[in-house]
C-alpha cells in the first residue's frame, strides 16, 4: 500500500520535472514574440489620463487572459480536428497587424503637418467612455493574434510529448506571458508616479531626487519611444506570418536571403499593410458613393 504511494508520488515528481522542462522550452521559443508583444501591448496601453491608466490596464489584462482562455482549448480541437486551420487564422490575424501597424505610419504622416513644433506642449486630452473602451477593445484584438501566434509556437515546441504535458505547459506559458508582459506594462506607465514619490521622499536633494526626475522626466520619451517600436513590432509580427506560412512570400524570402530578415519581414509587412488599407477606403468611398446614389 504505502509502495504504490510513493509510486505514484514518484511518477508525479516525474511529469512535474517533464512539465517544467517544456515549459522552459517553449518559453524559450517565444521570447522573440514575447518582445514584440510586449512593445506592442505597452504602446497600446498609454495615451490615458493617469488616473485611468491603471483601470485601462486591468481591462486590457482581463481581457487577455480571456484570449488565452479560448485560445489555448481552441488549438489543441483544431490540431486534433484539423491543424491548417490554426494557420489560417494566424494569417487572418497577421493582415489585421499589419493593415494596424500600415494605418499608423500612414496616419502618421498625414497629420505631421498638425502637430505640435517644438515649442508647443502637446496637450493630454480626457478620452470619451466611448472612445476609452474602442482602444481598449483594439488593444485585446491586438493581444489576440499575438496570444495565438505564442500559444502555436509554444504548443510546436512540445507537439511531439504527451498530450497532458502540452495542456499544461502551453497554459503555463500563456499564463506567464500575460503576468509578465502587462506587469512591465504596468511598470513602464506608473514610472513618472514613481518619480515623483522619489523626489517627494528625497525633498528633491541628492541621488535618489535626480533618480525621481530621470523617471518623471524619461516617461514621455519612453512613450514616444514604445509608439514607434510597437508599430515596427506589429509589421515584423505580420510580415514573420506571411513569410513564414505563406508559400510565397516563403520563395520570396530566399531569393532576397542576403538581405537581413528583419528588413525583409517588415518590408512584408508594410506592403500587405498599405494594400489592406488602400482597399478599405476604396471599399468605404465605393460604399458611400452607393449610398448617396440611393
Amino acid at each position: 500500500m504505502a509502495s504504490g504511494f510513493f509510486a505514484v508520488l514518484d511518477d508525479i515528481a516525474v511529469l512535474m520535472d517533464d512539465i517544467a522542462m517544456n515549459t522552459k522550452l517553449a518559453a524559450k521559443k517565444t521570447a522573440g514574440i514575447l518582445g514584440d508583444d510586449l512593445a506592442v501591448n505597452a504602446e497600446k496601453s498609454t495615451g490615458f489620463l493617469a488616473n485611468r491608466e491603471i483601470p485601462v490596464l486591468l481591462a486590457i489584462t482581463k481581457g487577455s487572459f480571456i484570449n488565452k482562455l479560448i485560445i489555448v482549448p481552441l488549438a489543441f480541437v483544431l490540431q486534433f480536428i484539423y491543424a491548417p486551420a490554426i494557420i489560417w487564422i494566424l494569417i487572418l490575424g497577421g493582415v489585421y497587424l499589419a493593415y494596424e501597424g500600415a494605418e499608423k505610419i500612414i496616419h502618421a504622416f498625414n497629420n505631421k503637418r498638425s502637430q505640435p513644433s517644438a515649442g508647443e506642449i502637446e496637450v493630454e486630452v480626457e478620452l470619451s467612455s466611448q472612445e476609452e473602451k474602442e482602444k481598449i477593445q483594439s488593444a485585446i484584438k491586438t493581444d489576440f493574434i499575438l496570444s495565438l501566434e505564442i500559444v502555436i509556437i509554444a504548443l510546436g515546441s512540445v507537439i511531439e510529448r504527451p498530450v497532458i504535458e502540452q495542456i499544461i505547459s502551453v497554459s503555463l506559458v500563456a499564463i506567464i506571458a500575460t503576468v509578465g508582459v502587462y506587469g512591465i506594462v504596468a511598470l513602464i506607465v506608473k514610472m513618472d508616479d514613481a518619480g515623483f514619490i522619489l523626489l517627494k521622499r528625497a525633498n528633491n536633494k541628492g541621488p535618489l531626487a535626480l533618480l525621481g526626475k530621470t523617471l518623471v522626466l524619461g516617461l514621455p520619451w519612453v512613450i514616444k519611444t514604445l509608439s514607434v517600436i510597437g508599430t515596427i513590432a506589429l509589421l515584423l509580427v505580420s510580415g514573420g506570418i506571411f513569410i513564414h506560412h505563406v508559400g510565397w512570400f516563403h520563395h520570396l524570402a530566399e531569393k532576397f536571403s542576403r538581405i537581413p530578415s528583419i528588413i525583409i519581414e517588415l518590408i512584408c509587412g508594410f506592403a500587405i499593410g498599405s494594400i489592406t488599407t488602400l482597399a478599405l477606403i476604396f471599399f468605404q468611398y465605393f460604399k458611400k458613393v452607393l449610398t448617396e446614389k440611393k
